[in-house]
């Protein structure tokens, strides 16, 4: 796609109706993001997500994401002890969660560890710029490569992690013309957040897109839908109607026989 000049869109999923959507509407790749842990089961950050935690999310999403391109998150502490550590991690997606490929956070320290697995078999996306689950020790989620030292360290890990093997890589939070320099300057598809216009393709949250999420909106994000403002008309005509006594209506009880009901009637009178 990338050679070809398609723009590829990826979008992340986390249970099988959003990755039957994924599934539905025409995205190339589905990612399981560790953003989940934020956005599905109330953590305050990513580092708080367990491996166990992710499979149970990427089987999900992998019965419901058929055609989509897989991949899912390697959670923090999954990939940190050295290659090792990371191709159990790994392998235990692949195998148990059904996903196609993993992405690590992370620049040149990563790149043994890519080396080994796409030796192996399993694809890895990249993600440099800025790296949500080393956002502490970052002072935040602040832009990267605003300076000379910074853009060049970004572009450095790129091609880094380019030449062990990642066959893609995510740019999130970076300059514009950094993410379109950086684009032009490997041979594998970039995939931005953050990054501008000119990258390969694009990621957006699930739940940035469709504006079910209440926290911070980062600058990049776009949100395409409303379902939070459907989601509050419905529950609310839905508690009005249970206390007023409109839900259920007559046509949407069941019926019974009038002859086996006064059988029953007369039954219950004689006990």
């Amino acid at each position: 796609m990338k050679e070809a000049g398609t723009p590829i869109a990826m979008l992340t999923a986390y249970d099988y109706p959003t990755g039957r959507a994924c599934e539905s509407y025409g995205v190339d790749v589905t990612l399981v993001g560790d953003s989940l842990a934020q956005v599905c089961l109330g953590y305050d950050s990513t580092t708080r997500l367990t491996l166990d935690e992710m499979l149970h999310h990427v089987r999900a999403v992998a019965r419901g994401s058929k055609n989509p391109f897989l991949v899912a998150d390697m959670p923090f502490g999954s990939y940190h002890a050295g290659p090792e550590d990371t191709i159990r991690s790994a392998v235990r997606l692949v195998q148990e969660g059904g996903a196609e490929g993993v992405k690590l956070e992370g620049g040149e320290e990563l790149t043994e560890s890519v080396r080994r697995l796409t030796r192996m078999g399993i694809p890895v996306m990249a993600h440099v710029g800025l790296l949500p689950q080393r956002h502490t020790s970052s002072s935040g989620y602040r832009v990267q490569g605003k300076d000379e030292s910074s853009a060049s360290s970004i572009l450095r890990a790129t091609r880094a992690l380019e030449d062990a093997g990642a066959f893609a890589v995510v740019l999130e939070a970076i300059p514009s013309k950094l993410g379109e320099y950086i684009s032009a300057s490997v041979h594998i598809p970039t995939i931005g957040i953050g990054a501008g216009p000119a990258t390969s393709g694009q990621v957006l949250v699930w739940d940035d897109l469709v504006g079910t999420w209440n926290g911070h909106k980062a600058k990049f994000v776009r949100r395409f839908a409303d379902a939070n403002a459907e989601h509050r008309r419905g529950v609310l005509d839905y508690v009005d109607a249970v206390k007023q006594r409109r839900f259920p209506n007559e046509s949407e009880s069941y019926g019974v026989d009038e002859e086996q009901w006064q059988h029953f009637l007369k039954k219950e009178s004689k006990c």
